[in-house]
């Protein structure tokens, strides 16, 4: 068991340390320590700590946000979209589209980012989608999307970060 002193002394050690890390240091090691969160074990507290009360609601309570309200909808940069639970990527920008509905869409996912399910939720069946890392709510997919695909990914924008390419 450790004192006060060892304690305390150790603090330091840390601070000490973190001081001399470079900032791409430090984020890699956030990334590391978010990919090593068994995520499907966080308890509901947890999670409300992690996360806003409207991020709550949409990827743990599958919410739906109210369309319009998402400045991602608006957003025009190259970059990835990542999951606001667990910055799982889930969408490159390439992939966006405007489909008009008031909500971030997608015309494909990243290989292996989305898991779906069905849903009964308003008696005529529609297939959930859902980050396959920590199981969030994103949305649901509808097959009225552009080609290639032919499919939407209607996507929460509250479920959802945006990362920037580095190069924009």
């Amino acid at each position: 068991m450790l004192n006060r002193r060892q304690l305390a002394l150790g603090g330091v050690a840390l601070m000490i340390t973190a001081c001399t890390r470079t900032e791409a240091e430090i984020k890699e090691e956030i990334v590391v320590a978010e990919t090593n969160i068994n995520w499907a074990n966080l308890s509901r507290r947890e999670w409300e700590e992690r996360l806003t009360e409207q991020e709550f609601y949409v990827l743990r309570e599958e919410g739906t946000e109210r369309p319009w309200t998402s400045q991602l909808n608006d957003e025009k940069r190259k970059g990835t979209y990542v999951c606001a639970g667990c910055a799982l990527p889930l969408f490159k920008s390439d992939m966006k589209f405007d489909s008009g509905t008031g909500w971030p869409s997608f015309f494909s996912a990243i290989d292996g980012a989305i898991g779906t399910k069905r849903d009964f939720k308003l008696i005529v069946p529609r297939t959930e989608y859902h980050c396959s890392r920590c199981g969030g709510h994103q949305g649901h997919v509808f097959k009225d999307g552009p080609r290639p695909t032919g499919l939407r990914y209607c996507n929460n924008g509250v479920a959802l970060d945006f990362v920037p390419d580095e190069a924009t």
